[in-house]
This record gives structure tokens, sequence and C-alpha cells, in this order.
């Protein structure tokens, strides 16, 4: 299967060159590669193009937007104009951090994935951070999750779920419309990716209220919001986070800001959640 491969990248000079080594030396390698260079300072672009002028299937795009960081709709807008670039010959769309070591059989080990189920729309392996010397397990979702850090999606799915959304939860949001149109999520426990920069490095408080909404815009509802915003805030060991959460759900509720996910949609959502929390209870 083809696989395409954008990567949104803000000046990520010290990473940069350790994800795309992992990239070229894969038992399967991409057709394409693209790095959107997003407002980069540092010598992002220089690294990108060295490995370029080798490897004729890496590109470079530069996009000036805003420096500031929040998570979501950023690094969305960067891929969108990354995808944008690209023709249509693809079977899996990949969405990749800039700050990622692939083990060289991950995407041969996607694409046996993909080819043995036609069902199955998304699939990923696992973020590892390294903690005291070791590589452990980077616990911030649940284990049928895939990380946002390294979605890979087929073709069908990506085009019927409406491609990625340019705000905080699109990483879930795309799962559940995935689930919504009866595709499969797979995740691989024996594909480990080093994540070099913990997720949330750089979020701010204004980003911290973000996940709140974030919540709003899934149609959660309160009570589902309630107890996923205690279960996130518990899994990053920050418990004050959850007051966070909640003022961000009421926040986007008051402004009424508009769903990512119609009535239908989200009507779905709410009952495949409780389900599942009923599931870990029972």
């Amino acid at each position: 299967m083809n696989y395409y491969i954008v990567i949104p990248a803000h000046n990520e000079e010290e990473f940069i060159a350790l994800t795309l080594e992992s990239l070229i030396t894969q038992t399967l390698l991409p057709k394409k590669i693209v790095i959107v260079n997003d407002n980069s300072t540092d010598k992002t672009a220089e690294i990108v193009i060295a490995f370029a002028k080798e490897n004729p299937f890496i590109s470079l795009l530069e996009k000036k937007s805003s420096a500031i960081h929040l998570p979501g709709s950023k690094v969305i807008q960067a891929f969108q104009a990354g995808f944008e670039t690209l023709d249509d010959n693809y079977d899996v769309i990949v969405k990749v951090d800039a700050d990622l070591i692939f083990p060289n059989n991950y995407f041969e080990t996607i694409d046996k994935h993909f080819k043995s189920d036609p069902t199955i729309g998304m699939v990923g392996g696992f973020c590892y951070i390294e903690k005291n010397g070791d590589w452990i397990l980077e616990n911030l979702t649940d284990k049928d999750h895939i990380r946002g850090a390294l979605k890979a999606y087929r073709k069908e799915v990506f085009k019927q779920i409406g491609g990625l959304k340019p705000q905080m939860g699109w990483d879930t949001v795309d799962e559940l419309l995935c689930k919504f149109y009866n595709w499969k999520v797979v995740t691989d426990s024996s594909l480990h990716v080093k994540h070099l920069k913990p997720t949330g490095a750089n979020y701010n408080k204004i980003a911290r209220y973000k996940q709140g909404e974030a919540f709003y815009t899934l149609g959660y509802g309160f009570i589902i919001t309630g107890i996923a915003a205690a279960k996130l805030a518990m899994m990053k060991k920050k418990p004050l986070l959850f007051l966070d959460y909640i003022k961000g759900f009421w926040k986007a509720k008051l402004a009424k800001t508009p769903l990512m996910v119609t009535e239908e949609q989200a009507k779905f959502i709410r009952n495949y959640r409780l389900k599942k929390m009923k599931e870990k209870l029972f």
C-alpha cells in the first residue's frame, strides 16, 4: 500500500533529523513525506532540505502562522497545508509529529494490519518517553486510542470523516467518527515509538481550557465531561487540571461554541462513551 506522511514542524531542529532518519530507514518506505515548516525561527528548514537532497520523496513546505502554540488548530492547519500539496495516489495518509523515532518495521507492520482486514480504518503504535534512562509508556490515554502524534488513516476513512478538524479534540473525534461509520481502530502494542518531547510541554493555561472546550464540542455533555476531565487530570498526575477542563467546558457552553459533530454523531458518541465506562466498571 502507498502511504504518504505529513509532518507539521515548528522549531524542531533538535529532533527532526532523528525523525526523518527513522522514516528513510523503514523496511517499507513512504512514497512521499511533506514537512510543513510552520513559522520556525531555527534550522528546521535547513535540516529538511539536506534530507530532501538525498531522498527525492521528501519535500518542504513553508508556512507562516501565529507563533502561539495552541493544541489542535495550529498543527492541523499546518497538516492541511501539507496534505493539499499531495496527489490522490495514496492508500494511507499519516500525520506524524516531528519529534518521534520509529522502529524500522513500523510501517511494514501498519501495512500488514490494513491488508489483513478491509474494515480497519486507522492503525497506530504507542508513544514512549525517556525517564531516568528508561523508555516508558507515555500513559495519557486508553490503550485502544491512537495518539495524535502518529495517526495512520485508510484513504476511504480519511475522506469519509472529512479529514482532520483544526481544533483541540481532533485526535479523539477522528476515532469516534471512524467508529460511527463502522470502521475499526487498531492499536499495536508491539510498536514502540520514542517520543522525544513529552506531550503538552509547551501548553499554557489557555490551552488547558481548550481541553474542556474540546469535551464540549465533542458532544460529551457535562456528566461524561466530568468523568473524562477527572480521568485525564489524574493520568497527567495534575489533579488541579480538572478545574481548568471544567471551566473550559462551561466557557464553551455559555458561548454556544459550535460542535465538531452533528447531533446524530454526538448522540452516538455519548452512548459509546457511556458503554465504555460501564465496561470498565462491571
